[in-house]
């Protein structure tokens, strides 16, 4: 049980005093990078997927 407690400060400690953490403008422009990049990514996706959607339709409209 000590053992335990004892972690339990260390973890607190390290949390407190040696974690340093983004400020509030360093939090917003990161928010704004992972907006766009997921806004990107969503649609290249999109893009991949559309296309893809064509040469299927192509394919089937030629052999059915």
């Amino acid at each position: 049980m000590k053992k335990l407690i004892e972690k339990i400060k260390e973890s607190y400690n390290e949390l407190v005093y040696k974690v340093s953490w983004p400020t509030k403008a360093e939090l917003s422009n990161s928010a704004v990078v992972v907006m766009f990049a997921s806004l990107l990514i969503a649609l290249l996706i999109f893009g991949i997927d559309f296309g893809f959607e064509k040469v299927m339709q192509f394919f089937y409209s030629k052999v059915f």
